[in-house]
């Protein structure tokens, strides 16, 4: 099953949109509503981040939400992750977890949750990078590319170079950039080493997201198109 996973998540997952109610008017159903037009605009991987001012604590509602949100990408099929809480993803059968280094512990991570569950890792420089690798993450989180407006705990950015220095350390290993990106930065990015690109506010904020994502879509494909 985690092939299978895995398999869809590296075929589908150009655009990985990072998503929680605080990126939408801590509103639910905005969230609900932008998440929609983003999964029928061609977005493959969706990773649910319930973090900052304004988001939900409370576990049953919580719980709730990510049962519906699952069941939403998987009617296009999209790959369904959460961010950092471990049990609930366990809990709801997530197809996966995203921990960061200030998380839970990698080594805990990967004794409670099962074998077909897939695991991404924050990585914004060698050493982290090297962790997560040794810890068995089957992708890397790499950034901040750019500032970020909607992680205030993103750090100071690393930028193509930086992304370009995790590729070259990793070889072929999975790569998705994130961090203050926009639909311009998609293609070049691509070529810095992203094997796909995490997008918050440039999509959950956008007056038209399915537009937003069909930019993004288009300028990450752009220039690697076969002819």
């Amino acid at each position: 099953m985690k092939l299978a996973r895995l398999a869809t998540l590296y075929q589908r997952w150009s655009i990985y949109l990072v998503i929680g109610s605080q990126d939408c008017g801590n509103s639910v159903e905005n969230m609900f509503r932008i998440l929609t037009d983003a999964l029928q605009a061609g977005v493959g991987c969706v990773q649910w981040r319930e973090k900052g001012a304004g988001s939900i604590t409370d576990a049953t509602q919580r719980e709730k939400i990510a049962i519906r949100m699952k069941e939403l990408c998987h009617t296009y099929n999209a790959i369904f992750l959460i961010n950092d809480d471990v049990s609930l993803a366990c809990k709801v059968q997530a197809d996966g977890v995203h921990v960061g280094h200030e998380d839970m512990p990698f080594a805990q991570v990967k004794q409670l949750v099962p074998p077909e569950m897939i695991i991404g890792i924050s990585a914004g420089n060698l050493e982290e990078a090297r962790i997560a690798l040794t810890h068995g993450a089957d992708y890397l989180g790499v950034g901040p590319m750019y500032t970020s407006k909607s992680k205030a705990d993103a750090g100071e950015p690393i930028g193509p170079n930086g992304l370009t220095s995790i590729r070259k350390f990793v070889g072929g290993y999975p790569i998705v950039a994130i961090g203050g990106i926009r639909p311009e930065h998609a293609s070049y990015l691509r070529k810095r080493g992203a094997d796909a690109i995490a997008v918050i506010s440039a999509i959950t904020q956008a007056p038209n997201t399915k537009k937003a994502v069909q930019d993004f879509i288009y300028h990450f494909h752009k220039n690697h198109r076969y002819t």
